[in-house]
Parts: structure tokens; sequence; C-alpha cells
């Protein structure tokens, strides 16, 4: 399901949705909010952008009900989960997509993915904009709050180096997500308050949908905003 139009193949955008949404009770990416699902606000925000959208999924039947609830269009098209290296076949873990993702993404070429989930609906165009322009000369670009806490799914990772840590990482059952920075890089932090706040400033880019209750939060802000 290749997009009709050229796109920029140096950053694509891969958005995680394999997480077994336990605390939810429904897959989160398709749960619909004010009539439309989660991961639709994503894609209509991605699709102002000239970059390649994927989805990482972790089955077939996952790709079968998304492909029933969104418009796939805008896609480039689906990524599954390689679980070759994982023994428990119950482990669900952002290391796997994200594995993935590097790994498919390699084999097509691409230098860098912008990475995020389905967890944070309300993305703001101009903060993935402004990541985007702010990873140029540097390997990965992240955010970081004050308090020293970073956004490893909400961020840009060199692909191929970002594939082989992924990999050791796994092997290693090392899923911390900050263990996929490598203090070789050259890592852009972005100041959550001081440069994301201003463009996005209620910071709904980063409000992560883990229960019912965020979901109160979320309407609420959506809806004062």
């Amino acid at each position: 399901m290749s997009s009709m139009t050229e796109k920029n193949k140096n950053i694509a955008i891969a958005i995680l949705i394999g997480g077994r949404s336990a605390r939810f009770g429904s897959d989160k990416g398709i749960f619909e909010f004010l009539g439309k699902a989660f991961i639709s606000y994503q894609l209509e925000t991605l699709s102002k952008l000239d970059n390649e959208v994927f989805i990482v999924a972790r089955s077939k039947n996952q790709i079968k009900q998304y492909i029933e609830k969104i418009d796939y269009r805008t896609l480039t098209a689906f990524i599954l989960d390689d679980r070759k290296l994982i023994s428990d076949h119950e482990l669900h873990t952002p290391m796997i997509g994200l594995y993935s993702a590097f790994k498919e993404l390699d084999k097509l070429g691409h230098d860098k993915v912008f990475a995020l989930s389905c967890d944070n609906p309300l993305i703001n165009f101009n903060v993935v904009d402004y990541l985007i322009k702010q990873s140029k000369g540097f390997d990965c670009c992240i955010p970081k709050w004050k308090n020293g806490f970073l956004e490893p799914l909400f961020a840009i990772y060199p692909v191929n180096e970002a594939f082989k840590i992924a990999e050791e990482n796994i092997k290693k059952k090392e899923y911390k997500l900050t263990k996929l920075l490598d203090k070789n890089w050259n890592i852009n932090y972005i100041s959550v308050e001081e440069s994301i706040q201003p463009l996005d400033e209620k910071l709904l880019t980063f409000i992560n949908v883990n229960g019912p209750i965020d979901i109160e939060k979320l309407m609420k802000i959506y809806k004062d905003s």
C-alpha cells in the first residue's frame, strides 16, 4: 500500500501500536475519541508532512483491525513486529516495535526515523516539524524535561545504528528505551519547557493515554484548547 506521491526518504515516521493496552482495556490506537480513532488524529497531523509514514503492529490480525478503522491511504505501509529474537511469547515491550521498525527501514534505505507511540494522539504539527528540523546535523533528536526525563517514544533516531543497538539490547534482554542512546552519538536534546511548550502551550503532544481517567483529562483539555 505504497503512497502514489514521492516522499522524503531521509526521515521516515513510525507509529508503534503493538502494546498490549492491558490497563486501558482495548486497543488504544483505534479507540474512538469524539468520533475518531486516536491514531487518525496522528495520521491527519503527519499527512501534512512530506515523509513516509509506517505503522508498526504486533500481529496480522491487529493490522486487519486497523485497516477496517482508519484511512490507510495516508500510510506507506504496515510493519509487523519481528519476534525472532524473543523466546517469551508473552513479552510486549516498545523495544520490539522499535527494533522491527529500525530493521525494516534500514532495508528500505531510510537514514533516520521519527518514532512515536499511538498513546499520544494529540501530537502538534509544529512540534513534529520543529523536531525534524532540529535533527539536521545530529544523529539523534530527543525531547528532554527539566527534571532530566526523556521522551524516547517521541524522538528521531539514526536507523542503521539504532537497529544494531536494539538488536543487541534484545539479545541481552535489556528493554529500557534510553539504552538505545549511544554515548558516541551527537544528540540534540530539545528542552520541553523552553523550546516545545512555546509551540504547544498545553503540551497536548505529551499527554499519554493509559486509562479512562486519561480520557476524561484529554477531553477537558482538548475542548478548552
